[in-house]
């Protein structure tokens, strides 16, 4: 009878986690750069160019790649294999609003498989100024989910945004 009191809490206990652990997740963080919100815009549209600014391409310098479509356009696909900080996965760009927003989805197939949406916005902040937010969203799944309520996704992946836009800056200003 003790071992059914203890499997009914264990059971009890992971609905309560289920339950109060968050359904999703959006990380994002913004740069101004200085230059015209066309030429950024420009830049960010296309995925091989990432590359120079991803904090993600500098951990694995020789992870392997491969680009499907027309790289700049709906659809176009860049996938990537690489070491334990970078893993495998795709992003394919989803939608593009001309000089305003580039949406994509990241599909992670390791270390873990999920599937974010993410977009990278431009706004004019003046007429040599632009204000680029980088983010992402997306559902944690059970029993992802309860793993959410000890891990803090903002503060994770933040700090690689801002690496990522900090080396957009730089590049960008040269």
């Amino acid at each position: 009878m003790l071992v059914l009191y203890i499997l009914l809490g264990i059971v009890l206990l992971i609905a309560i986690l289920a339950a109060l652990a968050p359904k999703t997740y959006n990380v994002s963080r913004s740069i101004e750069i200085s230059r015209t919100k066309a030429e950024v815009f420009d830049y960010l549209k296309y995925l091989k160019k990432q590359d120079e600014w991803s904090p993600w391409a500098k951990r694995d310098p020789n992870m392997e790649q491969k680009f499907t479509g027309t790289d700049g356009e709906v659809g176009a696909i860049s996938y990537w294999n690489g070491n334990k900080e970078v893993g495998e996965g795709e992003q394919e760009l989803t939608k593009i609003v001309d000089g305003e927003r580039i949406e994509s989805e990241l599909r992670f197939l390791k270390p873990w498989k999920s599937i974010s949406d993410a977009y990278l916005v431009t706004e004019s902040i003046d007429a040599n100024t632009t204000k680029v937010t980088w983010g992402f969203t997306g559902h944690n799944k059970f029993p992802m989910s309860i793993m959410m309520l000890f891990m803090n996704m903002d503060k994770m992946i933040g700090k690689d945004f801002e690496e990522g836009l900090a080396s957009l800056k730089e590049k960008m200003e040269d």
